[in-house]
């Protein structure tokens, strides 16, 4: 705690405001998402299809807008889009709680994530651009915060959850209402730089960020790395119900806290260790290699032994938050280098749109390699393709680290 109090203090009162807000941010997100299938489907009689609804239009109004967020923080600046998310939030969080009627319900899950597409981008480039050299401690502590966020958030909302589910959403409303006053108030304006050949249209700015092929290239080499990192939600919690059976949700609420718990203990340690031994392409590598090193324990833990398959969750889950930790902060790096310090907002967008429709296919995938692996008795199958995916990110990025293609972009465009 006391590195963390000390790292984050060296960082510039925008910057350290930025990590503040996003502990605040996924703190209230993860209050009430968690709970959020729950209420729809047992207080309010939803049917199945229609709760799906509802989750996959908050998902795709926030995966599949990121790139018109982007867009707009780096034509109107960054505090704009992150005045605008959180107050957005605010409306879409307090009418998920006090709603009751599906049309009503699908507007409040749109709010709630365009919200996050508005100032998640913003957010990103505002960091890169106040930490300057220190890019990369930045995005790690960061990261600490983000983690801390979502690995408190659940509990807390557990217990408001004891009383009732509208006070869950007004307690996370009323925080992302204080956060819009906060930034309104404290938070400085800042504005990127679009470079002179993006020719003030939207069109102009999408071009430039499609022309960058090295950028292109490197964001279809992460996409493996975020479909595995989204198997603590998927993959590890069937496999946990097929050996575990009632005790499969107590175990899946643990291996969340123990992923999280991992982030924010290791963030900054892992960092400093591998700032000090390897380049920035170095330690991509070797954190996708532990992102599918995470799934070899299941492929060789016979499915029948349960200690044995507990053990092996636990291994595989804190690999994979160690390999996540440490390819996160070198990754949102790269995203700045790559771009040239030039709309780094748009193209932190179109990194995350891409990144969202990755685990979008990549769920679908899973889950009928899944159904596959289990009617003919090879479950290890599952696990042997996950982690050939990790050793194959790993591999482009390293193949593109070979090839000059990782270099950071000339910067000499640049306006003044």
């Amino acid at each position: 705690m006391k590195q963390l109090w000390q790292q984050t203090r060296s960082f510039p009162p925008a910057v350290q405001l930025l990590m503040a807000n996003q502990f605040a941010i996924n703190l209230a997100f993860y209050m009430l998402m968690p709970y959020l299938a729950a209420h729809l489907a047992g207080p309010l009689g939803l049917a199945a299809w229609a709760v799906g609804l509802v989750l996959g239009v908050r998902n795709f109004s926030q995966q599949g807008m990121f790139l018109i967020g982007g867009t707009i923080a780096d034509r109107y600046g960054y505090k704009i889009p992150i005045m605008a998310g959180c107050l957005l939030r605010t409306v879409g969080f307090a009418l998920l709680g006090w709603v009751d009627n599906l049309p009503a319900l699908v507007i409040a899950s749109a709010a709630t994530g365009f919200a996050g597409a508005l100032f998640n981008p913003a957010v990103r480039a505002y960091l890169a651009a106040e930490s300057g050299e220190r890019r990369v401690d930045a995005f790690a502590t960061f990261n600490v915060y983000y983690q801390a966020g979502m690995l408190l958030g659940p509990l807390i909302g557990l217990a408001l959850l004891a009383a009732d589910f509208r006070l869950v959403c007004t307690v996370a409303a009323a925080i992302f209402a204080a956060l819009t006053i906060l930034q309104g108030r404290a938070l400085p304006t800042r504005r990127g730089n679009p470079g002179p050949d993006s020719g003030g249209s939207i069109l102009a700015q999408w071009r430039t960020v499609m022309a960058n092929r090295p950028f292109l290239l490197f964001s279809a080499a992460m996409i493996g790395s975020y479909v595995l990192t989204f198997q603590v939600y998927l993959a590890l919690p069937l496999a946990a119900a097929d050996a575990l059976g009632s005790q499969a949700t107590l175990v899946t609420s643990g291996l969340f806290v123990l992923s999280a718990a991992v982030a924010v203990i290791g963030q900054l340690r892992l960092t400093a260790w591998a700032k000090r031994r390897w380049s920035t392409e170095q330690a991509l590598v070797r954190g996708l290699g532990a992102l599918g090193l995470a799934f070899l324990p299941l492929a060789l833990t016979p499915p029948s032994v349960t200690s044995a398959v507990l053990l092996s969750l636990v291994t595989s889950v804190v690999l994979l938050a160690a390999g996540s930790a440490m390819v996160y902060p070198f990754e949102m790096d790269t995203v700045v280098a790559l771009s040239g310090n030039r709309l780094v907002a748009t193209h932190y967008g179109f990194y995350n749109t891409v990144s969202g429709l990755g685990i979008t296919l990549g769920n679908l995938a899973t889950g009928a390699l899944w159904d596959f692996a289990g009617q003919h008795d090879a479950r290890w199958l599952t696990w042997g393709i996950l982690s050939t995916t990790g050793l194959v990110c790993a591999a482009s990025v390293a193949a593109l680290a070979r090839t000059g293609r990782l270099a950071p972009a000339p910067e000499h465009l640049v306006a003044a």
